[in-house]
């Protein structure tokens, strides 16, 4: 029996099958600018970057920022990694002044695509598709690796040289600069922020969500001491098989992420949550990335909004869902942010509207939900009660 995330999404993912860029030993292309760190063998890691075989302007193929306001499909998407080649190296986090990954650094500081060409020790093979992390192609140890002269990006190159400046200083100044939460994120995982004794590599996985969580954490700081939202507000969004209603609740700071995965591999209805009262929640999350990324992007709305609230996010993902990356939660719930927004009564009218919108019965969130479930009871608005009046909501 599936009872975790992580369980539910491995057997997902085994059985997604998809055909990647088949290449040689020897590749000439760019990279878009793009490189990946694992995370299998750390404290040492296998890091390297990520090529397209063509040359020009790819940057695209990792630019996730761009593919929802540029309309791109879910197959657009595969498409472009699927057909990312990743060179890789094992190498210890600590040793960034190698010279194969001061050429990553320079990658992931750059201003634009790069022509570079590689050497393989053997012909790239497999995919790797992950909820955490966007898809790639084939990969292979790399053997030699050089690319063209690299323009870096003005505000990364700022951080690169400040190296007096902590990570988390530097994440915030580049989210205020507004520089894509990609290119920051890659020059977290390649060492290239932060104080100088304490630079390394950070698999890409663990700096997606050490980047949103310092985000989110220097947000919520500022959100604290903004005054509380005084109507019940909806926003909605949808994209790339998903859909999202957010809820902002006049109430000081606390947050609950739900996802629903719906039909994708027969007849299931899954659901995930997890949830922080005002207070730091200090264990990892129970559904991975996906919750800090939220956070991060509904707190980012009400910093811009100089607003708190209450917040209960609802997520389905339907048949045909293939998980491409965190990014798709963070761009998701920013477009929704960005939406106009309906305004209720109360939490009861925004979840009956809600319902009108979502696959799954209300009242089955509510009853795999902590905190909204505690919010309905202390309003003492019984579960039979509020779930009577909509046939739909009949279980």
């Amino acid at each position: 029996m599936i009872n975790s995330k992580n369980a539910y999404l491995k057997k997902l993912t085994d059985k997604i099958q998809m055909k990647s860029v088949k290449v040689g030993k020897d590749l000439e292309g760019s990279t878009p600018p793009s490189v990946f760190i694992g995370r299998w063998s750390y404290p040492k890691v296998y890091a390297g970057p990520m090529m397209v075989p063509e040359q020009g302007d790819t940057a695209i193929m990792d630019s996730p920022e761009s593919w929802i306001g540029e309309n791109k499909t879910q197959e657009d998407i595969i498409n472009y990694r699927l057909n990312l080649v990743r060179g890789k190296q094992l190498i210890g986090i600590k040793d960034i002044e190698n010279p194969f990954i001061e050429k990553l650094q320079d990658i992931s500081l750059a201003s634009k695509s790069i022509d570079s060409e590689a050497a393989f020790k053997k012909t790239p093979r497999g995919t790797t598709l992950s909820e955490d992390s966007t898809p790639h192609g084939p990969s292979a140890v790399i053997e030699k690796f050089d690319i063209d002269a690299v323009r870096w990006d003005k505000q990364l190159e700022k951080v690169f040289y400040d190296t007096d400046l902590k990570s988390t200083e530097a994440v915030m100044n580049l989210h205020n600069k507004d520089v894509p939460f990609s290119a920051m994120q890659k020059a977290f995982s390649v060492g290239a922020i932060g104080t100088k004794k304490r630079r390394r590599l950070v698999p890409t996985r663990w700096s997606i969500t050490a980047c949103d969580s310092s985000i989110a954490n220097s947000l919520l700081k500022e959100v604290r001491n903004n005054p509380i939202l005084d109507t019940t507000r909806v926003y909605e969004f949808s994209s790339l098989k998903n859909y999202y209603g957010i809820i902002l609740l006049p109430m000081e700071w606390q947050y609950e992420w739900m996802e629903a995965f719906i039909q994708i591999l027969g007849k299931e209805e899954m659901i995930f949550s997890d949830y922080e009262t005002n207070t730091d929640k200090k264990e990892y999350s129970s559904v991975g990335g996906c919750f800090y990324t939220c956070k991060m992007a509904v707190l980012d709305s009400l910093a811009k909004q100089n607003i708190q609230a209450g917040v209960i996010v609802l997520r389905e993902a339907y048949e045909g869902y293939v998980p491409l990356g965190v990014f798709n939660v963070r761009e998701n719930v920013k477009y929704a942010m960005e939406q106009p927004y309906k305004e209720f009564e109360g939490l009861k009218e925004s979840l009956n509207y809600l319902g009108t919108k979502l696959k799954i019965p209300i009242s089955k969130y509510v009853k795999t939900s902590d905190l909204l479930k505690e919010l309905l009871q202390s309003k003492q608005t019984t579960l039979d009660n509020f779930f009577k009046k909509d046939p739909k909501h009949q279980n």
